[in-house]
């Protein structure tokens, strides 16, 4: 009889959401994603040997969760960050959701076209609850919500940066979070410090900036980093006091711009012959990995850490004002891989390897089904593929190679470009000169010799499946003001290039 109801009691607990599994417990999900951090922008190295920024950050509590967990090194963002947001909550390829650049305020774009083009019409208001029929907007039923149907707590804790102020979707609240702590609309904070109350007016950036919900800080000396931190660990603790499992997605402010110091770290820097830029990015690093240390310090206090799984990612590369990130070509934004390769780290306790290297190459889209795979959840059909087989077995990259995409027809900072890696093959098709780049990856990382002209069938084959991607996705494009014509796809530039 008491194994009986013991069983009736299992049931009740783990058949929650679209799928039932009366042997699991569903895990502690603790999604840790950093804004603008770049691949080599910690002291674990992700490329095949330690480089010089690998020597000079300190990211102890990284390594910890590397030593844990399984580091793959082609993973891949968006080169920017609402693009790697929406991805990441609806499971689809930027090309598909549309939006393609940051968003800020309602109906505004910050790309600039300039005289030749018209720009593409793309979701510039971001992300909204299903339902919502807020123009130039992505409106579907998101992780977290999916999350929170099948028995979930779901805590934002940071960065938001899903919809445009003024919409639903800038309050994360709105998004299936259960909890949201300091989330908004904007992409960074108006200050780092407590004492500037974590708002650009002491400087005349006006309030847009302005972080919510912690004006219990405002006018203390503390980093907006451990301020969040602070109240993340809080939602955790009532999380395991009510015996819920949790989704927390820690998503940090850090390290975007302001560029301001850490200033309990800033002195581990003071006597490095470097220019003071890189001194405070530094200590925003530092800063950063101490609240990974403090979480995972916190699920082990919590006897949680054998039921919770860790995942740390950036969400694109890094900015051009910091060192660049070599041995990897480009920044933020930029097509090349030091604009969407990421540092991707993840830990499920009892299965993935411990301290080992996968070379498989994933983006961000994967996140979706991934997550709700590990959750014990159905996830709807989606452009992302679950890395839950990659993470059972840490296999090599399969036989036949994946089509990775990526879709910027923006004018923001960068010319507008579309990329397809297949393999250890990439070709970037840029809109604007309808040209091609086309690189092997294996034996050119830094994408410095562009072998279009030497494989002329390896470049028809990848612009045939970067046409046919975009394609499918239906992806926009700027339009020609001269001709009043869309850009054209890959294809067609490509056979006007050969019929010169």
């Amino acid at each position: 009889m008491q194994i009986a109801i013991r069983y009736l009691l299992a049931l009740a607990v783990f058949c929650t959401g679209s799928t039932c599994n009366a042997t699991e417990k569903q895990p502690n999900l603790l999604f840790f994603f950093v804004d603008d951090m770049g691949w080599q922008d910690t002291s674990v190295p992700f490329h095949s040997e330690p480089t010089a920024l690998n020597r000079d950050y300190r990211t102890p509590n990284m390594a910890k969760l590397a030593s844990r967990g399984l580091r793959f090194t082609n993973a891949y963002a968006c080169s920017i960050c609402s693009p790697s947001r929406v991805s990441l909550m609806t499971g689809q390829n930027a090309a598909r959701h549309k939006v393609t650049c940051w968003t800020l305020r309602k109906d505004t774009s910050p790309a600039r076209p300039g005289k030749q083009f018209l720009p593409a019409n793309w979701n510039l208001n971001g992300l909204q609850p299903a339902g919502d029929t807020t123009q130039r907007s992505i409106a579907q039923e998101c992780l977290p919500e999916l999350l929170r149907k099948g028995g979930y707590r779901t805590i934002h804790a940071g960065k938001g940066h899903f919809g445009a102020q003024g919409t639903p979707g800038a309050n994360p609240l709105n998004m299936g979070f259960d909890v949201n702590i300091a989330g908004s609309y904007m992409g960074g904070p108006g200050s780092y410090h407590g004492d500037h109350n974590f708002s650009a007016a002491w400087r005349g950036g006006g309030s847009i900036w302005d972080v919510p919900g912690l004006e219990k800080y405002h006018g203390q000396e503390i980093n907006l980093t451990e301020a969040v931190t602070r109240e993340a660990i809080r939602a955790v603790e009532k999380a395991v006091v009510d015996k819920t499992p949790f989704y927390l997605y820690m998503s940090h402010y850090a390290v975007h711009a302001p560029f301001e110091p850490d200033r309990r770290f800033l002195p581990n820097y003071a006597n490095e012959n470097w220019n003071q830029h890189k001194k405070k990015y530094a200590s925003m690093i530092e800063s950063m990995d101490k609240s990974l240390g403090d979480l995972l310090e916190t699920i082990d206090r919590l006897g949680v850490t054998e039921e919770t799984i860790v995942i740390f990612m950036s969400d694109n590369g890094s900015p051009q004002n910091n060192p660049r990130n070599l041995p990897l070509r480009g920044h933020k934004i930029s097509g090349y891989e030091g604009g969407n390769r990421v540092p991707l780290i993840i830990n499920w306790p009892g299965v993935t390897a411990m301290g080992k290297r996968n070379a498989t190459p994933v983006i961000i889209e994967d996140i979706f089904p991934t997550l709700l795979e590990l959750a014990h959840l159905e996830a709807p059909d989606c452009d992302g593929q679950s890395w839950v087989p990659i993470l059972k077995d840490n296999t090599a990259p399969p036989e036949t190679p994946r089509e990775l995409l990526w879709h910027y027809p923006n004018f923001y900072n960068q010319p507008p470009y579309s990329s397809l890696r297949l393999g250890d093959w990439k070709l970037l098709y840029w809109h604007k000169s309808q040209s091609f780049e086309l690189f092997n990856l294996a034996s050119d990382i830094g994408e410095n010799t562009n072998v279009a002209s030497k494989h002329p069938d390896r470049l028809r084959n990848m612009a045939t499946r970067l046409d046919r991607q975009l394609r499918d996705k239906k992806a926009q494009f700027a339009t020609v003001k001269a001709t009043g014509k869309p850009i054209p796809f890959p294809l067609e530039a490509l056979k006007a290039q050969l019929e010169k």
